[in-house]
Formats: C-alpha cells, sequence, structure tokens
C-alpha cells in the first residue's frame, strides 16, 4: 500500500469520529488555506536549499552543509508527534530507510517540536534518521512553509488536547506545511513535494526516483 492511500484510509476512518461542527472548521481552514496559494509560493525544485544548524533528539547538533559533504539529503518537515498523520509519513520513511541511504543519501525530519518531543517519537517509531528540532520555524519559513494557525482552528486542537504551546515551546501557532526535498551535494533542491494538504505526503518511491535522477 501506497504511504497516500495508508493516509486517506485513516483520513476516512477518523473523520466518522469527528463531530460534525469541528470536522467544519478543520475543512475550512483547509480550504483556506490551500486558496493561499502558500504551497506554490515555497521553495522548489532549482532553488538553493537554505543551510541549517538544528538540534537533533539526541541532543547533537546537525548542519546541512556537514550532511551534504557526505552525500544528497532528503529533508522532511512534519507538524509534529501529536499528528497521526505525520506519523504514518514518518514510519513509511523509516521502511524505506535502507532504500535511501544505499544511494548514498540522508534523511533528516525536522518539526517545530521541542528535542524530548522529538526523542519520544523517535524512539516509540524505532526511527533510524535524525529527527530536527526547528523551535519557532524558523527554518521552515526560510523554505516558505511556516503558517500560523488561524484562532478557531487552534481552539479545536486545544479542545483536543493537543498542547503546542509545551511541544513547541510557547510557538503554539506556528506550524509547517508538509514538504519534502531531495537536495544534492552541491546544495540545489532537485525534487520538491510541498502541499497545503496535512493528509497528504510525498510517496518513498518518488523520493527513491529523484534520488536514482541524481545520477
Amino acid at each position: 500500500m501506497s504511504v497516500n492511500a495508508e493516509l486517506r484510509a485513516f483520513y476516512e476512518s477518523r473523520q466518522k469520529q469527528i463531530p460534525a461542527d469541528i470536522r467544519a472548521v478543520m475543512r475550512r481552514a483547509a480550504r483556506e488555506q490551500e486558496e493561499s496559494g502558500q504551497a506554490g509560493r515555497a521553495l522548489n525544485a532549482g532553488a538553493k536549499a537554505p543551510s541549517f544548524a538544528l538540534p537533533s533528539a539526541t541532543g547533537r547538533t546537525v548542519a546541512l552543509d556537514g550532511l551534504l559533504a557526505r552525500g544528497p539529503v532528503v529533508l522532511t518537515f512534519y507538524r509534529g508527534a501529536w499528528c497521526p498523520y505525520c506519523n504514518i509519513a514518518l514510519r513509511s520513511l523509516q521502511r524505506h530507510h535502507d532504500d535511501i541511504t544505499a544511494r548514498g543519501a540522508r534523511l533528516v525530519a525536522v518539526s517545530p517540536q521541542v528535542p524530548d518531543e522529538s526523542l519520544s517519537l523517535a524512539e516509540k517509531h524505532g526511527l533510524g534518521f535524525d529527527v530536527l528540532s526547528d523551535l519557532g520555524c524558523d527554518v521552515a519559513r526560510r523554505y516558505g512553509l511556516a503558517f500560523d494557525l488561524p484562532d478557531d482552528l487552534a481552539a479545536v486542537y486545544d479542545g483536543l488536547g493537543i498542547d503546542l504551546l509545551r511541544s513547541n515551546a510557547g510557538h503554539a501557532r506556528t506550524l509547517p506545511l508538509p514538504a519534502t526535498y531531495v537536495i544534492d551535494r552541491g546544495g540545489a533542491i532537485r525534487w520538491a513535494f510541498v502541499t497545503t494538504d496535512y493528509t497528504a505526503r510525498a510517496e518513498p518511491a518518488d523520493i527513491l526516483a529523484a534520488l536514482d535522477a541524481l545520477g
């Protein structure tokens, strides 16, 4: 099963459990974000990847330049461990991690949550790749991915017990769009997947094809 088929199946089952008024808020926010055109303005193939140095779940500082010195990089942005769609996507990437490294590439995942939250996520799913903390979405902003939740959707998340204020170290309203980039050793983005739809993610097969195309 493709990751997006898995995500769609989860979405359809989840919708049956969410009250109609909450579904209405989520759908309106999703529609407005899509209509904003932000995904089209984010960095895409052909752009230079902004450099960064971020703390990992284990306390190390991981720099993009250091990763690129050893090979291409697959960089994926996700919302946080609280997001079930992110968890499905990260587990799918873990299943393909060996295929990525076999192509000489490094996989890193970035979210706005604090390192402790990232560590819990990595341990829970047995992730073999670095999970980095981008507090305040400063790096996501340089890639054109950062956005602020609207008030009514933020209230819905609060009501569902999603404590973004805690997990994001006070930057509760700012999240990244789901995105995945394949970056060559020269720092150029060679392939990109960016969407405003948090229920959709890059297919691992497409990521592997993009790595193969690097030659």
